[in-house]
């Protein structure tokens, strides 16, 4: 995938560890998809796996956003902290990380089981109990887990983001 420049440069996150951060507080992304020239913009919660570079989301079986994807697996996704109101600045402080990507479909059942584990450890306060009753063999078969291996991984923050409200 092609790279861009920014337009501000000051506004830029590149630090890795800064993007980790971001990624690990917040609890969806939103992903770009694109089918014949029609775009279609969907959010969905996810995991992310730093030692792998992808992020991970689960799903029903069919559907849009698995149509768009079987038909161009190319994705832009958008993980955003919202930061507020900058009052009596008429702006809006954020940090958000943005990523090029390509999706792909996770088909072994073991590999299903360990990213849909890695989303339950993620989100759960009792991680345990819910791992019990949904990761069965029925249960793991049953659902779609999409895998986007990352390209490029940038950054970027308003420049008020830590900006104080007047």
């Amino acid at each position: 995938m092609s790279e861009f420049h920014f337009r501000r440069p000051e506004l830029m996150i590149d630090d890795q560890a800064e993007l980790l951060e971001i990624i690990a507080g917040q609890q969806v992304m939103t992903l770009a998809l694109c089918q014949d020239n029609r775009p279609y913009l969907v959010t969905v919660d996810f995991a992310y796996d730093p030692a792998e570079n992808c992020f991970f989301f689960h799903s029903a079986d069919h559907g849009k956003k698995i149509d768009y994807l079987h038909s161009n697996p190319l994705v832009w996704g958008q993980v955003v902290e919202d930061r507020g109101y900058v009052v009596d600045r008429c702006d809006h402080a954020y940090r958000s990380v943005h990523f090029a990507g390509r999706a792909e479909f996770v088909e072994e059942a073991d590999e299903k089981r360990r990213i849909l584990a890695l989303m339950i450890d993620r989100f759960e306060p009792d991680p345990a109990a819910v791992k019990a009753r949904l990761l069965t063999d029925l249960k793991v078969a049953a659902i779609t887990i999409g895998r986007i291996r990352v390209e490029t991984l940038t950054g970027k923050q308003n420049a008020l983001a830590d900006a104080p409200s007047p």
